[in-house]
């Protein structure tokens, strides 16, 4: 139902019902000002969306206009070139359309908006400041009308007149702001079914406008579409059929590889891995490389097929010869040395195959080896925890300390690869260290911290050591810190002496980095994080060792936070006692678990003339019983701490595998030389760094006095492996913890079993086993 009408005779009865009447005429004005506020505001809202499509659809069709079909071959067929300049079309088409709708959108404020805030603005407004006049002189009159009737007859006769005079002057004017109040009302609800809706219909006209020009340029694209329609299925049949035979060729390549192979006589050229060769390390860096006949020379550009991309400047020389590497002069497959007439030293090439090599052996006129290899040389370049590397070490500190301690991210920002080994390699070559002027601008403090941690990544085994690095992890997990400090307090004073004293070095240096926080943001944790890994890596990568991570970070805090107290004072259970008897149970290292202690290693002629002596001069003593082994573990630990220098540890490392006898070396004097327990040499290269302890020669026979003190039971039974263990020599096997052995029976060797493992039969370490 609509409003009801307003009389303007109504206006000077001023009933209930005249007012009811135009309060629903006042409240439907307000509820359409407010919906055309809204409309304003989604208007508004629409033309931004439309201006964000229009921009989208213009980078889109510029997206298709700068692509470029490149065909295979050097011509392109019609529908080829139909189909290349397709993206070019379609690009054309959305700008024309775009074109459009950035005229409509152009209008749309002309069209909608402003006639719609200006309707609201002249109309509703205005309507809305006659209800207030309105409403004033309503109670201006009631207020007049109200004081008039209040006054006494008693009056004088005058005073009434004036008094009656002015309500009627108020009444009159009243009246007049109620017709005016009323005319607009009505008004406004009039005007607003044409100046409303006139706006709205013109911003749908513009966007018809729009459609239609869509659907003139639909009707002149419909042409160009039908003829890319056809090149399009062209271009795909005639894909399908030349894909079969491909396919097929490709297929014949993989049945006969040598047989499509193409193989120019004239040249030479793949990749190979090239030996670079520095001080400290040597690494296998990939090249592309290029050999031409008939002037013998070799093109090598570095290049990684990963990132698609050149990585270093050409390089060439000519060749001088090339001679295949043995296998077992060099740990690396598929290699040949090749010498160059223009630069000095041996080239060392890994092919990709034994039959890559061949090829460029035959193109390179190749020749084989004459040389005798050097197994010793095998181990030269790596860190050792000696002289040198201590002070290299220090140096590096010193460095940091002087020249970059409040740099900021000390540690986490790592140096130039190039330029940490070319630091590393002068640093620990005895010929130039004394020359390494780490003061100079010519070392950025990234270069040295990155050497130093490279370093300690370098070592044979982790600073902590793979034997302790368990034992770390589970003191950093206990749930009581004062514990944890403890136990990892008790832990580093039975590390190895030279660990120790590296570990100190390097923690009292990491607390004095961490009390500059403040200007260089590297806290304890963040030195943590990039030292713990580092300092405690695992033996093995596995999920379980990286999700130990988080503790050995932990372990790396506590040692820098508590470094006073952890290496300057002794653990609280430590007291010097009496050495104690090594028990015959304990736990024996795997052979990757030895200390870091090092021995000077004679010539090859004099390792077998100190090996034969040892053996001669120990066979006096050959008669060896259970009861000696106290009196002989504490004699090997005297001896070895006299070399290492350090000082006897409490409890002692657990049982080693035992020394190799000579007669092992030299089976021939197993009949000539009375078989004993050979004494730790100091420069044996058999001989391992850690005490060894006598055992029987042969079982004892099984009797009361006896009986518990011989680790062998009746020969021939199952042994499982209780450690992992490397062969040294060939008559020994190699194993893994848990593996099982067959025929275990006692060997003719003190502290060696014999044992079959896969058909072969070999030695095995007595404590490493436990009988089935």
């Amino acid at each position: 139902m609509g409003l009801p009408a307003l009389e303007f005779s109504d206006c000077y009865l001023d009933s209930p019902q005249f007012r009811e009447r135009l309060k629903s005429h006042e409240l439907e004005l307000e509820k359409t000002s407010k919906f055309i506020k809204e409309l304003i505001k989604d208007g508004k809202a629409l033309i931004q969306a439309l201006k964000n499509l229009s921009m989208a659809k213009r980078k889109f069709a510029e997206s298709l206009n700068e692509f470029k079909f490149q065909c295979i071959g050097d011509a392109e067929t019609d529908d080829e070139i139909c189909i290349a300049k397709s993206l070019q079309e379609f690009a054309g088409v959305l700008r024309n359309l775009e074109d459009e709708r950035t005229r409509m959108i152009e209008n749309a404020g002309d069209v909608l908006i402003t006639p719609l805030e200006r309707f609201r603005k002249e109309q509703i407004s205005a309507a809305k400041e006659a209800k207030k006049k309105y409403d004033k002189e309503t109670e201006k009159y009631c207020g007049v009308l109200e004081k008039h009737l209040s006054l006494s007859s008693k009056k004088k006769e005058a005073h009434l007149h004036e008094a009656d005079s002015q309500v009627d002057h108020v009444r009159q004017h009243f009246y007049e702001v109620s017709l005016e109040y009323v005319f607009k009302v009505q008004e406004v609800q009039e005007r607003k079914m044409f100046e409303f809706v006139e706006p709205l219909l013109a911003f749908l006209q513009g966007l018809f406008t729009y459609y239609h020009h869509g659907y003139e340029l639909a009707k002149d694209f419909n042409h160009f579409k039908t003829d890319l329609t056809i090149s399009i299925q062209n271009t795909r049949d005639r894909f399908e059929s030349t894909r079969s035979e491909v396919k097929s060729l490709m297929e014949k390549m993989k049945e006969n590889p040598h047989e499509h192979k193409s193989v120019n006589p004239h040249t030479m050229e793949g990749y190979l891995f090239i030996q670079e060769k520095r001080s400290f390390v040597s690494s296998w860096v990939k090249y592309y490389c290029t050999y031409h006949r008939e002037p013998k020379r070799i093109t090598m550009v570095l290049f990684d097929q990963k990132s698609g991309g050149k990585v270093g400047e050409e390089e060439s020389f000519v060749l001088k010869s090339c001679t295949r590497r043995k296998t077992d002069s060099i740990e690396k497959r598929f290699c040949f040395d090749v010498e160059a007439v223009d630069r000095p030293g041996v080239i060392t090439m890994q092919a990709l195959s034994e039959e890559d090599r061949r090829l460029w052996m035959e193109a390179m006129d190749g020749r084989e080896p004459v040389y005798n290899s050097n197994r010793d040389s095998q181990s030269e370049g790596m860190a050792q925890l000696d002289v040198v590397g201590f002070n290299v070490i220090k140096k590096f500190i010193h460095a940091v300390e002087t020249r970059g301690i409040d740099e900021q991210g000390l540690y986490r920002i790592v140096g130039v690869n190039s330029r940490v080994q070319k630091l590393l390699g002068v640093a620990m070559d005895p010929k130039t260290c004394a020359d390494v002027e780490l003061e100079s601008q010519e070392w950025e403090i990234k270069t040295i911290t990155s050497a130093l941690k490279h370093y300690l990544r370098m070592l044979p085994a982790p600073l902590m050591t793979y034997q302790f690095q368990r034992s770390f992890i589970k003191a950093a997990k206990l749930d009581n810190p004062e514990a944890r400090i403890s136990e990892i307090h008790s832990i580093v004073h039975r590390l190895p002496e030279k660990n120790r004293q590296m570990l100190d070095l390097l923690m009292k240096h990491l607390a004095n980095v961490a009390s500059h926080q403040r200007h260089n943001l590297m806290n304890v944790a963040n030195l943590g994080v990039v030292f713990g890994p580092t300092l405690l890596r695992p033996q093995e990568e596995t999920v379980a060792a990286i999700m130990d991570i988080k503790f050995q970070n932990i372990v790396i805090e506590i040692l820098i936070e508590n470094h006073e107290r952890i290496f300057k004072d002794l653990p609280a259970n430590s007291q010097r006692q009496p050495l104690r008897r090594q028990s015959t149970e304990t736990k024996a290292p795997s052979c990757s678990e030895r200390p870091l202690t090092f021995f000077p290693t004679p010539p090859p002629a004099e390792k077998v003339e100190k090996r034969n002596s040892v053996v001669l001069n120990s066979s006096a003593d050959s008669v060896l019983t259970h009861g000696s082994v106290n009196s002989n573990s504490t004699a090997g630990r005297t001896h070895l701490n006299s070399l290492t220098g350090s000082e006897p540890d409490l409890e002692g490392p657990p049982l080693g595998k035992q020394a190799r006898p000579n007669s092992l070396l030299n089976p021939k004097s197993r009949s000539s030389v009375p078989t004993s327990p050979a004494s730790p040499s100091p420069t044996s290269p058999r001989s391992p760094s850690w005490p060894m302890f006598s055992a029987p020669s042969s079982p004892q026979p099984a009797s009361s006095t006896s009986s518990d003190s011989s680790p062998i039971s009746p020969p021939f039974r199952k042994a499982r492996a209780l450690y992992a263990c490397k062969a040294e020599h060939e008559s020994e096997l190699s194993f893994i913890a848990g593996t099982i052995f067959e025929n275990v029976h006692p060997s003719r060797e003190p502290g060696w079993l014999e044992g079959t493992l896969g058909g072969r039969t070999g030695l095995i370490p007595e404590n490493y086993v436990e009988f089935l």
